[in-house]
């Protein structure tokens, strides 16, 4: 296990339009107010086209081969996720939907393109005292959490 005090710092509610790409969007926000970590929860509704990473193909293959699905159609969806650095200070939102209509739900991360359907709204959680980077793991194929070693704690 890795470990890390951090501290809450600014906090920001963000209203997402039709159609906006909502990885793309986020991230964006992050870079232009010098945002490096933060946390965030969100809710509106997912257009059809959307795509979610839906899991890996074969929980054993290394490297991970991802599945993914599309909306069909416009879903509900409440999500949350963290924003990290990827290791060129680069800022990398994880965030997972719950995305539902009718009486299905998918679940999944957001990363291949959620585009919003009319509203999402979202509240960011600024971290701050936090070393942490999103950096590549070779074995695993995608970008990992790594805490500093500083702070780190094995059990």
């Amino acid at each position: 296990m890795q470990a890390e005090e951090v501290r809450q710092g600014r906090t920001f509610v963000l209203r997402l339009e039709h159609g906006d790409i909502v990885h793309q969007c986020i991230e964006d926000f992050a870079r232009d107010k010098g945002i490096r970590a933060g946390a965030l929860i969100v809710l509106g509704g997912a257009d059809e086209g959307s795509r979610l990473v839906v899991g890996p193909e074969d929980g054993l293959e290394r490297p991970v081969n991802p599945m993914q699905t599309i909306l069909e159609a416009a879903h509900e969806v409440a999500g949350t996720g963290t924003l990290f650095p990827d290791e060129q200070g680069k800022p990398v939102l994880h965030m997972h939907m719950a995305c539902g209509r009718s009486a299905q739900t998918r679940t999944g991360c957001i990363r291949s393109g959620v585009r919003v359907w009319q509203i999402m709204e979202v509240v960011l959680f600024e971290l701050t005292k936090c070393q942490g980077v999103r950096a590549e793991d070779p074995e695993l194929g995608f970008q990992l959490l790594r805490l500093t070693t500083s702070n780190r704690s094995t059990r």
